[in-house]
């Protein structure tokens, strides 16, 4: 089946993966949108698995304090180094994990990394990360955060 850079182009938009991964993914869906997502999940999490001995300088401190005022969260992303530190993406996926600490009641970064993104409930916090790290092409980890709230 032919692909067509329409296809690749939308899943490359969808998923923010390269050009050529998102080309490789639809080949071997045979042209599938579906299945070449699947397959793009899969090649995040070898890509992480790759990265999972790096040293993790750098990161930020995000912040998500609820509307209401009464929840509130602050969180260490780590990664690599300070290029993606300021990385846009990395920033927003910082505010996304506080975000969805503070809306699910989160204790533990290990509870964090099983339970279902707030915002996409098909995936984990752990492929979230999976998945930002191929397209950013970093290790990251959530290195510790702190939710309070008012009961």
């Amino acid at each position: 089946m032919e692909i067509s850079i329409e296809q690749i182009k939308t899943l490359r938009e969808e998923t923010g993966v390269s050009i050529g991964k998102c080309k490789q993914a639809l080949t071997e869906a045979g042209g599938d949108m579906d299945k070449a997502r699947e397959l793009l999940r899969d090649i995040s999490a070898k890509a992480a698995a790759k990265k999972a001995d790096r040293d993790l300088a750098a990161g930020i401190i995000e912040s998500y304090i609820h509307s209401n005022k009464t929840v509130g969260v602050l969180i260490q992303l780590a990664c690599e180094t300070d290029y993606v530190a300021r990385n846009e993406d990395f920033m927003t996926l910082g505010t996304d994990i506080a975000m969805h600490i503070a809306a699910m009641g989160t204790e533990t970064i290990e509870e964090l990394l099983e339970q279902p993104f707030v915002k996409n409930p098909d995936i984990t916090i752990a492929k979230l990360i999976e998945e930002a790290t191929l397209k950013i092409g970093e290790r990251i980890e959530v290195a510790e955060f702190k939710r309070l709230s008012i009961s």
